[in-house]
């Protein structure tokens, strides 16, 4: 070799050793990232990791992997269902990494503060996972960083002021986290920052004025926080802003008067705050502002005439305040203008014309103030006004012509006003109409036949107004009205037997009317009712026997008309009933034993009739009872010793020349001599011995006759065995046949755990296979278990199992029984192929195979149940645990609520929860937690 050759051999060679150095390197990257990928604990279901195989071509054939020069540059993992933690991610071996997106995936526990160590980071997501823990303050040391989204974890302590050294970041979300403490001020040294979301977090304290000196600054959302103090006034200089959202926190002072010169603002969001003083006419400058939020605050004063100017106005709500005033004709400007909320303040003087110029107004809510004069005909002169709130004002005077000839209303509130004309001919028809709230004005005339062609209206009330006539016929074709309100008229004829036809009515309302006749036993074809006010008109004859089938009425008010014969068996038969009044009717004979089977009942006023004979012993079951009212009948004896009876009024026992007992309520005491007292009590204790014994020798030849039947002849039992003192109660159940204990035993290998298919806070969940059926089968836990053996606890326990067992909603895990045996207490409840939603979401396969249509299906079914247990419910459940795990779904991906263990009962006229209950509405079948009612 010369000389001259030898240095195209030195740079062969060093050719050579780099190769092999940077092949080296290459693999030591992607083996670190298998050893990472071992870690995951669902990494064999991650389908787009199945491409991290061979580390020789990983930087052209791994998913998510992007290399420069054979080392890896980008990290992008983002929803690839990945279940694991960052305490083996290769940090040092990784030197290049420049963007790293790990979000919507799995991730649990802490972010390690060695993410700090990864200085030509530019962008860093870790977004939607299930972080903990505080944020590394160390983050501060990404000075290439432009992007940082931790969004949507439960990231908890506070920000670290460290974040203010990240001079190069232009957007921060820290989003939908469990952050506290103050927004640091460093953050006026984030001169290159864009956009800064910290909404939904628990950050308190000041907002920093220095965010005021960001030059770059165009979203900032604080809003959903705990924050203090005043609005900084150097917000003036963020001339870039568009979006300023800061609603629901505590901000208190005035809104500055410097808002105004943030030009290109299009939203501004403050409501829901303490914010006091006027509103800002400078406000009229921001000629950009499309949404403006200020309601559920104490400003006051006028509202500015400037406002008029914002000329792209599309939704302007300053509700639910203390504006005075007039409406400014300035608002007739607002062409653009969509939403225009003004309740719930103290605005005054007449409903400016112009106020519905924009030919897009679809919503105008002017309710709860004191305006005056009358409705402008130019109302809906638009013709897209859907939802229009007028209660509580002054206005008089007729319906304007534009607003009967307004065809796309849905939704119309006049109620607590002084308009007047004849109804027949004051509304017109409304094609999309499904709410209206007429009552309290003083309309005149009869009711139109044309609101039958309102074929969407769902709720119709005109109560207290100077209506006459009979109902039209065709208001009973009207079969999607749920809620009927006429009452407090002078509305006078029969009610049909066609009022069956509204077989959607859930509360119906004529009371203070002149109806007469019979009750139509039509009404028994009502099924969805819960609340029926008839009293105060004239119906006479008996009440009807078939008044039995209202499965869901809690509310029955059939007083003040002329009623006679005896109160009917029927009504003793309405399990739901809270209240019933029977009072100033002309009814007769005794009260019936039965009313111990109304466990719900809470009030009762059987007053002003020709009752007669005792009271019932069997009152004393009437656990709920708390108001009685009994007097003015020709009732004797004595009364229950009961609370109700006890915490009765003078007057509402008083008129009955027959009952005895506490001589504080106005009774005389009940006759009993001390010989007569002996004498009795040695005859119950002569009685006792007698009876006890024979009682004992029956129950024994009793269960051994059971067993004997059971296991000798062995033919299912479905009758209720049960003795409430006893520890062997053993209660059966039925479902599409006959079902034993035994059987669920077998079924479920004496609960083996290879049957296992869930465990939850109260108990453990089998697959019990029967010969036609397969059944989910929840076993309670000793400690609930003994505290259902508790006499009082057992007794509601029992009570409700069986209303729960008859039950339905398709969209709500139906319970089929229970058994509660001195080994076992478990509830059996409909099995679901599919298991929880968590499972199938959790699963890559199943995952993919739940596609959108799918999941929309499992959304509606769950708003659907949500809103029967809400809505259709009176009072309404609140589950209080929605979660994916508690969400069910069959084999065609059905969805049904299931484990109510902690749902309450929500008493609307009350400020408490009650307690869980399966009485009222649909609790489904978790485990109960008893509490004192």
């Amino acid at each position: 070799m010369t000389c001259k050759d030898r240095p195209q051999v030195l740079l062969i060679i060093f050719t050579i050793l780099s190769c092999s150095l940077t092949a080296s390197a290459t693999v030591s990257e992607a083996n670190a990232l298998l050893k990472w990928k071992s870690t995951f604990t669902n990494q064999t279901r991650s389908s787009k990791l199945s491409s991290w195989v061979n580390p020789n071509s990983f930087c052209t054939t791994w998913y998510g992997v992007s290399c420069v020069r054979d080392s890896v540059v980008r990290l992008n993992l983002t929803n690839t269902g990945i279940e694991g933690t960052f305490q083996d991610f290769p940090f040092s071996s990784l030197p290049n990494l420049t963007y790293v997106d790990l979000s919507m995936n799995r991730f649990s526990g802490t972010i390690p503060l060695q993410f700090g160590q990864f200085p030509k980071l530019i962008y860093f997501d870790l977004s939607i996972n299930q972080l903990v823990g505080e944020i590394p303050r160390e983050l501060g040391n990404l000075s290439n960083l432009e992007t940082l989204h931790l969004v949507e974890n439960k990231l908890n302590g506070s920000i670290p002021s460290e974040i203010g050294l990240l001079t190069k970041v232009q957007e921060i979300a820290l989003y939908d986290n469990l952050l506290t403490g103050p927004i640091p001020s460093s953050f006026g040294n984030l001169t290159k920052l864009a956009n800064l979301y910290l909404f939904i977090n628990t950050l308190s304290g000041p907002i920093p004025p220095e965010i005021g000196n960001l030059p770059n600054l165009k979203e900032l959302c604080l809003d959903r926080n705990h924050l203090t103090g005043q609005i900084p006034a150097s917000f003036g200089n963020l001339k870039n802003v568009t979006l300023l959202n800061m609603f629901e926190n505590r901000l208190t002072g005035e809104i500055p008067l410097e808002i105004g010169n943030m030009t290109n603002l299009d939203t501004l969001s403050l409501h829901t705050n303490n914010l006091t003083g006027s509103i800002p006419s400078t406000l009229g400058n921001l000629k950009s502002l499309a949404i403006l939020h200020l309601y559920a605050n104490k400003l006051n004063g006028s509202i500015p005439k400037e406002l008029g100017d914002m000329e792209s106005m599309i939704d302007l709500e300053i509700s639910e305040n203390k504006l005075t005033g007039p409406v400014p004709n300035s608002f007739g400007k607002l062409s653009k203008l969509e939403w225009l909320f003004l309740r719930d303040n103290q605005l005054s003087g007449p409903i400016p014309p112009g106020i519905a110029n924009s030919s897009a107004l679809t919503v105008l809510q002017l309710d709860t103030n004191n305006f005056t004069g009358v409705l402008p005909d130019t109302i809906c002169s638009g013709g897209k006004l859907e939802n229009l709130t007028l209660d509580d004002n002054h206005l008089e005077g007729t319906i304007p012509k534009s607003l009967r000839d307004c065809k796309t209303l849905i939704r119309a509130r006049f109620k607590g006003n002084s308009f007047s004309g004849d109804i027949s001919e004051a509304f017109g028809e409304y094609p999309n109409l499904n709410f209206i709230d007429l009552s309290n004005n003083k309309f005149h005339g009869e009711i139109s036949p044309r609101w039958e062609k309102s074929r969407k209206l769902v709720a119709f009330i005109a109560t207290n107004n100077n209506i006459t006539g009979p109902i039209p016929p065709e208001i009973w074709n009207m079969t999607q009205v749920s809620q009927l309100d006429l009452s407090s008229n002078r509305i006078s004829g029969e009610l049909p037997e066609s009022i069956s036809r509204l077989n959607r009515l859930s509360k119906l309302q004529l009371n203070a009317n002149r109806l007469s006749g019979r009750i139509p036993s039509g009404i028994r074809l009502l099924a969805t009712l819960e609340y029926l006010d008839l009293s105060s008109n004239s119906f006479s004859f008996e009440i009807p026997a078939t008044l039995d089938s209202l499965p869901r009425l809690y509310y029955m008010n059939l007083s003040r008309n002329e009623l006679d014969q005896n109160i009917p068996m029927a009504l003793t038969k309405l399990s739901q009933l809270q209240t019933l009044d029977l009072s100033h009717n002309q009814l007769d004979g005794e009260i019936p034993s039965q009313f111990s089977s109304l466990q719900n009942l809470e009030t009762l006023d059987l007053s002003h009739n020709n009752l007669s004979g005792p009271i019932p012993e069997s009152f004393r079951d009437l656990l709920a009872l708390t108001h009685i009212d009994i007097s003015h009948n020709n009732l004797s004896g004595p009364i229950p010793d009961t609370t109700a009876f006890r915490n009765a009024a003078r007057d509402s026992l008083e008129g009955n020349r027959g009952l005895c007992g506490n001589t504080t309520q106005g009774l005389n005491p009940c006759p009993m001599s001390s010989s007569g007292k002996k004498k009795s009590n040695k005859d119950r204790n002569l009685i006792i011995y007698i009876l006890v014994p024979i009682a004992g020798a029956i129950i024994i030849l009793s269960v051994c006759a059971g067993i004997f039947i059971c296991f000798r002849k062995r033919k299912p039992q479905i009758e209720e065995n049960s003795d409430s003192e006893s520890a062997e109660t053993l209660s059966i159940f039925s479902f599409d046949g006959k079902v034993r204990y035994q059987e669920i035993i077998k079924a479920t290998g004496e609960f083996d755990s290879k049957h296992l298919i869930g465990t939850g806070g109260c108990g453990k969940v089998y697959k019990a296979k029967l010969s036609t059926v397969t059944m989910a089968v929840k076993k309670l836990n000793e400690t609930t278990d003994e505290e259902i053996s508790k006499p009082a606890v057992k007794q509601d326990f029992l009570n409700e199992i069986r209303a729960l067992t008859e039950i339905r909603h398709r969209n709500v895990v139906k319970l089929f029984g229970f058994c509660s045996h001195r080994r076992n207490t478990f509830l059996v409840y409909e099995y679901m192929e599919r298991g929880s939603l968590r499972k199938v979401l959790s699963n890559n396969e199943e995952a993919q195979i739940l596609d959108w249509s799918r999941r929309i299906k499992v959304v509606k079914g769950v708003a659907h149940a949500l809103s029967y247990m809400h809505h259709d419910r009176s009072p309404p459940i609140v589950h209080r645990d929605i979660t994916s795990g508690n969400i069910l779904l069959d084999g065609d991906y059905e969805a049904k609520i299931s484990d109510f263990g902690t749902a309450k009962l929500l008493k609307p006229d009350s400020s408490n929860w009650s307690a869980v209950a399966g009485t009222y509405g649909y609790v489904a079948p978790g485990i109960f937690f008893f509490l004192p009612r």
